[in-house]
């Protein structure tokens, strides 16, 4: 049986530390899927479809990580591309917390997967995609935060 994780989140934009669970997970599983959700309460930064390609960009060489959007919920789309696995990764304790509460209900709803929590190297702790979004929104540089160039904000 294959071990597929699923990386769920709205990557609004890609961090280097959502770049660097992946790296990571792809160590651990047989293939990661990055899996941008539409989050009905949130507006975006950037298109999905534009991240998408961005994120495809990065990982060209890396086929077994693909990219993929969903609606809906993340333990109804892992069960649908086949991932028995929710891969996660943990900045601090907060996030624990939150991620926690979340890993019980995805359990809950499909008691076939289970959640790795990964801990987040500690040079990339600080970066969150809500800082980096705000200081690439007031033209601050962000290219040591994200694996690519961001597009020019449009306002």
């Amino acid at each position: 049986m294959s071990r597929v994780a699923l990386f769920p989140g709205s990557f609004d934009p890609f961090t280097n530390g959502h770049l660097d669970v992946v790296r990571r997970g792809a160590q651990l599983f047989d293939q990661v899927i990055i899996a941008i959700g539409n989050n009905s309460s949130k507006q975006r930064y950037l298109p999905v479809e534009r991240m998408i390609a961005l994120i495809e960009g990065v990982f060209e060489d890396e086929p077994r990580v693909s990219v993929s959007s969903f609606k809906g919920l993340t333990a109804e789309y892992a069960r649908e591309v086949g991932a028995n696995f929710l891969l996660r990764g943990l900045r601090n304790t907060t996030d624990f917390e939150y991620e926690n509460t979340i890993a019980q209900a995805n359990r809950h709803l499909n008691p076939a997967l289970e959640t790795v929590f990964l801990i987040t190297s500690p040079a990339l702790a600080a970066i969150s995609s809500t800082i980096i979004r705000e200081l690439h929104r007031y033209g601050g540089n962000v290219r040591e935060f994200v694996p690519f160039a961001l597009p020019a904000y449009e306002v």
